[in-house]
């Protein structure tokens, strides 16, 4: 099982690199694009290792490619485990997702179908990522617009089993969840309630965009009250967890992110308590 950690954070980008540098910003942890780092010494190695200095650090990845049928990249984990080794980050993560086959990436996060065939491949490439890296592993559910037909299980219930099959954790993204289920006309509530909430270690708060027929994970908006709302239904079955605002795009001033910050830490505290 991954440690537990409750605290609040944000997703480190470049143009905020200098804010944390050069003065102790009021979170709990920074949340890095791995792939980012995943480089032999040079600048973005040695602005992160000043980072960990102040901050615990958590690493999620894009490209480790769970979902690909023909195994995971030796090379591609060779590099992670020394920046895991380096770092000692609070949390590795990656998509439930697939983006390379045959040697080629598309450097996108392509969706799964929900089959039993899938869900062997999925977890034989945790089980062995979790071996590589040394260290139990947590898993994001995806933003979804497609679906395949027929499926054997709906995403949560996949969710649940790759959790219960290889011992990795769930980074809940809640915003993907409240995407999809508008995409797919589904009720984002029966999503919160089928996921395996006791193995639930990060929480991904973040904004989406309309597009001209579906929702899109854009994460270059602030957080909506949709998603402000489903934060504070599913926190009472979580418990303290570990929760941050991700931004990948037209990138705020950092007092705006901290002021979404508070707003997660209002809501965490009024929840908890009162689930107590």
């Amino acid at each position: 099982m991954v440690p537990s950690f409750a605290g609040f954070g944000l997703g480190l980008r470049k143009p905020h690199y200098a804010d944390f540098l050069e003065s102790r910003i009021e979170v709990d942890f920074l949340e890095v694009i791995s792939e980012n780092f995943m480089v032999d010494g040079g600048r973005p190695r040695r602005i992160l290792r000043d980072i960990r200095e102040r901050y615990p650090v958590a690493l999620h990845g894009v490209s480790m490619s769970i979902g690909s049928a023909d195994g995971l990249d030796v090379a591609y984990l060779a590099r992670l485990r020394m920046l895991v080794d380096e770092i000692e980050p609070l949390f590795v993560s990656d998509h439930l997702s697939w983006s390379r086959i045959d040697g080629f990436n598309s450097h996108d996060l392509l969706p799964l179908p929900y089959t039993k065939e899938a869900l062997d491949i999925v977890c034989a490439n945790v089980d062995r990522a979790q071996e590589v890296l040394g260290r139990a592993m947590l898993v994001e559910n995806p933003s979804s617009y497609i679906q395949f037909e027929p499926a054997d299980m709906t995403e949560w219930q996949f969710l649940d089993a790759v959790c219960r099959r290889t011992g990795c954790g769930l980074l809940l993204d809640i915003n993907n969840v409240f995407v999809s289920a508008a995409n797919h006309r589904f009720d984002p509530r029966s999503y919160l309630d089928g996921i395996p909430h006791e193995h639930v270690r990060q929480v991904h708060l973040a904004g989406h965009s309309q597009g001209a027929a579906l929702l899109v994970d854009t994460h270059d908006r602030p957080v909506p009250a949709s998603v402000w709302e489903l934060y504070a239904l599913v926190l009472p079955r979580l418990g303290p967890v570990a929760t941050m605002i991700e931004r990948d795009d037209d990138i705020p001033p950092l007092a705006d992110l901290l002021r979404e910050l508070e707003t997660a830490r209002a809501i965490a505290s009024e929840r908890l308590e009162h689930a107590a």
